[in-house]
């Protein structure tokens, strides 16, 4: 199938990244939230993160004006899928939200669009029948940042087409990423169960008090070659999204052993999300 427009659901950091990929990779992008500061802020900080690249020799003046003249921004999800021939949502962790998101999507999105969903935990089967079109779903799982990083996570459930496989993955080469293909939901995947063992073997040294947190980060980065440390990785991509997918893979598995650590669950119910907030398992001089 040929993608053209793309719908981004969720302007939070993940989703507006998303959005900048495509948009860089030559598709006209319509990037939706509910909240109008979340879409002026994404515009905001778009235009810098392109200023930026720009200044830093990474992209010409030309062509980083021409990939944010193909983003739109609406706070209509209707209006947004409308032409849409491919859509990514990359709304909360929560089911309930995701279920309600993608029955719109089936009512407001063309027929031939296929319906994805960026979630790191939650199989594409629990919103698929939503849509009406089950055999249109599937996930497309980026990673933070999705400017950055090449890996995209395409999973298939039970009644995933393969066309919409194909499309899905082709898209992903596309963008400059390179796919990963996952025949069977698991809950976590598979980058984040590789890492999920270092996180929580990381947080059961701290809480043993066998290292502290930046001595366990030094000798990821030092000894396994690791670009961040886990704590560090955690304060990047955020507490709050760590612990809500650790909540929901507990509610998939009801493996008491998938719940947060409790360390993890005592900085989440202080909100200290790490650098979204200005303080996580390190303290940053002012919130990202």
């Amino acid at each position: 199938m040929q993608v053209n427009r793309i719908l981004v659901v969720g302007a939070g950091a993940m989703g507006s990244q998303i959005g900048m990929v495509c948009a860089l990779a030559g598709y006209q992008v319509t990037i939706q939230d509910v909240a109008a500061d979340m879409l002026t802020a994404a515009r905001s900080q778009l235009t810098d993160r392109m200023n930026s690249s720009v200044a830093k020799g990474r992209r010409s003046r030309q062509d980083a004006g021409a990939a944010l003249a193909r983003l739109t921004f609406t706070s209509s999800l209707e209006a947004g899928a409308a032409d849409a021939d491919f859509v990514i949502e990359a709304a909360t962790e929560k089911l309930e939200v995701k279920r309600s998101i993608f029955a719109a999507l089936g009512r407001a999105a063309p027929t031939h669009a296929i319906l994805a969903t960026n979630s790191s935990t939650l199989g594409s089967s629990k919103v698929a029948e939503e849509t009406g079109r089950p055999e249109q779903v599937c996930n497309m799982h980026f990673f933070n940042p999705a400017l950055v990083m090449k890996c995209v996570e395409v999973v298939r459930h039970a009644k995933t087409s393969p066309d919409t496989v194909d499309t899905t993955m082709n898209l992903a080469r596309s963008l400059g990423k390179s796919p990963v293909l996952i025949n069977r939901e698991i809950p976590g995947f598979v980058a984040n169960r590789l890492m999920g063992a270092i996180r929580d073997e990381a947080l059961r040294l701290y809480a043993d008090g066998i290292a502290s947190v930046s001595d366990i980060d030094t000798a990821a980065r030092t000894a396994l070659g690791h670009p961040m440390g886990p704590f560090e990785l955690m304060d990047l991509v955020g507490l709050d999204v760590s612990y809500l997918i650790r909540q929901a893979t507990f509610e998939e598995t009801q493996d008491p052993a998938d719940l947060p650590h409790p360390a993890l669950a005592e900085l989440y119910e202080q909100g200290n999300y790490g650098r979204k907030t200005g303080q996580g398992w390190y303290r940053y001089d002012q919130p990202a």
